[in-house]
């Protein structure tokens, strides 16, 4: 089948309803109990940290799914998931839809921690080895933290004086002491970094369907017809060029984006082989 011709269709499913409820519930609580004058902080505990942050537990691998970033966040990821989740939880059944959802994202968290932390490595090693030189300082020591912030371009722009200070007077403890602090929150806030939202599992939901129903065409804008292969191998290539370059300032988790298609089609392809009856 290379075109989605529904026979009977639930509009709003039960997985994809409890999903879209469950997603609208934490993201209402996030904006509520949790940012600067909340008292729970949400992303600590439920948003998928790195393997080396001090902030990582397990269950965040499962969480992160349900929590967004803001409004258009949430809601480009619903809208897909009850576009595409929709047709394929008619197709498969609530149980077995459940099951691709939450694996998909599952595995989409997994290689995304596996970039992550290859990202991490150097970062790591290096910032530990200005850490063991602390105790014994001096110039080697002040040296070594200006290097690190030329390899990875750090811009204390309200802090520049001490940095020019230092690269004078690598002797002046004072703001030696100040530039490792400095240094040290840099490295805290990159390790704790947050990933949160659903891409990884939609994503998936959407190679499903691309691969089932690549002849269904899409109204992007809900105005231009264009066929759902065409618009998912484009989406695919974006999101891979994007997570190859890793551009700086580029807060989008493209690896999870990526990973959550592969394992969407790996698993939809295995079972378009054990059982096409389903699928079909």
């Amino acid at each position: 089948m290379t075109e989605f011709r529904p026979s009977r269709f639930e509009i709003l499913p039960a997985v994809v309803k409890n999903l879209l409820i469950i997603n609208g519930l934490f993201f209402l609580a996030q904006n509520s109990l949790s940012g600067p004058n909340g008292f729970f902080d949400f992303e600590a505990i439920f948003a998928l940290h790195g393997w080396q942050s001090p902030l990582f537990r397990p269950w965040q691998l499962v969480t992160h799914m349900f929590l967004h970033g803001d409004f258009g966040h949430i809601l480009g990821n619903m809208f897909a998931l009850w576009m595409f989740g929709s047709i394929l939880e008619n197709l498969w059944g609530p149980k077995r839809f459940l099951t691709f959802y939450l694996i998909c994202g599952l595995g989409a968290a997994l290689i995304h921690l596996l970039f992550l932390s290859y990202e991490f490595i150097p970062l790591t090693n290096s910032f530990e080895a200005i850490a063991r030189m602390q105790d014994s300082g001096g110039p080697a020591f002040n040296n070594a933290m200006i290097r690190f912030i030329d390899k990875y371009n750090i811009l204390f722009t309200e802090h520049q004086a001490v940095i020019d200070n230092l690269k004078m007077n690598p002797d002046d403890t004072a703001s030696s002491a100040q530039m490792f602090e400095l240094l040290k929150s840099y490295y805290e806030r990159n390790i704790n970094t947050a990933t949160i939202g659903a891409s990884g599992a939609v994503f998936g939901v959407l190679a499903a369907f691309v691969y089932l129903f690549p002849n269904t065409y899409i109204y992007v804008y809900f105005l231009i017809p264009v066929k759902a292969k065409w618009i998912g191998l484009m989406y695919f290539a974006y999101e891979l060029i994007f997570a190859v370059r890793n551009t700086a300032g580029d807060n989008v988790a493209r690896w999870a984006h990526v990973g959550g298609a592969i394992v969407g089609l790996i698993i939809v392809l295995t079972w378009n082989k054990t059982n096409k009856k389903t699928l079909y």
